[in-house]
């Protein structure tokens, strides 16, 4: 019993001593924090620290995984009103808004000073510097953008692009594939004009990109050759896609006659299951032969295509038609808008880059339209010349752009479909094109 009350009384009071050593250890750190609190210093840091004082210019960047965040002054504000401008396009004027919402919001938060959503620097010479993702400097933005820099979200939008794309037309009619390719004369020729403007190799590949009409491909292409110029590029690729109804008819009027805008086509003829099943596997093959660069593009298009035509596979068709093409464009535009930081697009360079784009974009519709003018003076069937601005790869609108022109000269006449043939032929030749710059400058 004596032992028990012994071991009692020790017990309890070890435990005092450790309750006493806890409280008086906590009062030694309370008092630390009383002694270096101080109030004033608190709210003054507080407001050093809001993107009000940064966007004042009041705050100097601080040192470390943070120094590489943008730079806050008056440029983020004009950024700021550039990305309300393009919300302000693509919400009431409804400017290719599945992917030009997502990219002005994405030029939103990454001009939002203090916020450190993404960080240039984490890139910088065309290099994802992966140390400072695992020292945990990197943020939201510049996590998502590595879908972008890897090229997985543009293969990704090709899937669903074949999914949703009928090469019916094309195969009817293969002479179309022509009037495609001919588009893409105005990627190259933006090429000559920006590398005689100043611009480098790789930068002149991307910015020719432009005038494919294909935001995908461009965002590609860009990623791998001048990732710096991704943001007004991507920027400029979306809203003349947008403009295709605006820009197209002049062209098309100031190169045709009266006559030539009245030609009748005859019915395409009926494309066959076996032969849409072939088309993609055996087109593939073909141009990742011919052209292996171009193999990630393509190969995604025809995949996309080969589950919607195949007709055993209807359910991995919707998938990447409605919810794989629905997340991987939030993605895409938002990290894509990240790249348009105040230091990459308020310069010369980006208006340099709009101006050649809409050049690009002029010529290329335009190249399409010559050339069917020149196959008519070699062929007994007769084609609309309008059909050949259809050429670029802004699918369907500039097939629907080809129909409505054509229309109000002839109401009888009905160009969709055949316009449809070099539409998604344009969309595999800014892939080939897109291949081509790539393998001779990557």
């Amino acid at each position: 019993m004596m032992l028990l009350m012994s071991a009692f009384i020790l017990t309890t009071g070890s435990t005092k001593a450790m309750a006493a050593e806890e409280k008086s250890a906590t009062d030694i750190r309370s008092e630390m924090i009383d002694q270096n609190f101080d109030v004033g210093k608190t709210i003054e840091k507080f407001v050093d620290e809001t993107g009000f004082a940064r966007m004042a210019g009041d705050v100097t960047n601080p040192t470390g995984p943070k120094a590489l965040q943008n730079e806050s002054d008056w440029k983020n504000a004009v950024m700021i009103c550039i990305s309300f401008l393009l919300l302000f396009l693509a919400i009431v004027k409804k400017y290719e808004p599945l992917l030009l919402m997502p990219i002005a919001f994405g030029m939103l938060l990454t001009n939002l000073p203090g916020a450190e959503m993404f960080h240039a620097g984490l890139f910088e010479g065309g290099h994802v510097h992966w140390s400072a993702f695992s020292d945990g400097g990197a943020g939201l933005l510049d996590y998502l953008y590595l879908g972008v820099k890897l090229g997985i979200y543009p293969c990704l939008i090709f899937i669903g692009v074949g999914a949703m794309t009928d090469f019916g037309p094309l195969i009817a009619n293969p002479k179309s594939l022509l009037l495609g390719a001919a588009a893409q004369l105005g990627i190259f020729a933006t090429f000559i004009g920006a590398l005689a403007l100043g611009f480098n190799y790789m930068e002149a590949g991307s910015i020719g990109i432009i005038g494919g009409a294909d935001g995908p491909t461009s965002i590609y292409l860009t990623s791998k050759l001048a990732p710096d110029l991704l943001g007004p590029i991507a920027v400029a690729a979306y809203s003349y896609m947008a403009l295709v109804p605006v820009i197209q008819p002049p062209i098309m009027k100031m190169l045709t006659t009266d006559a030539e805008r009245k030609i009748e086509m005859k019915q395409l003829r009926s494309v066959s299951q076996k032969e849409k099943i072939i088309f993609p596997i055996v087109i593939t093959v073909v141009i990742a032969l011919l052209l292996p660069s171009a193999a990630p593009l393509i190969g995604c298009l025809m995949l996309g295509n080969l589950m919607k035509e195949c007709g055993v596979t209807e359910r991995l068709s919707k998938t990447v038609q409605n919810e794989l093409m629905n997340i991987v464009t939030i993605f895409l535009g938002i990290s894509v808008g990240a790249t348009a930081t105040a230091a990459n697009f308020l310069n010369f360079e980006t208006l340099g880059i709009l101006a050649l784009g809409i050049i690009a974009f002029s010529f290329g519709s335009g190249s399409g339209v010559v050339l069917a003018k020149i196959m008519n003076k070699f062929s007994k069937e007769k084609i609309n010349p309008l059909i050949g601005s259809a050429g670029v790869s802004a699918v369907p609108m500039a097939a629907r752009v080809s129909q409505t022109v054509g229309q109000k000269y002839n109401p009888g006449n009905f160009l969709l479909m055949h316009a449809m043939g070099p539409n998604v032929a344009g969309v595999i030749g800014s892939a080939v094109a897109a291949g081509i710059l790539l393998s001779f400058l990557g």
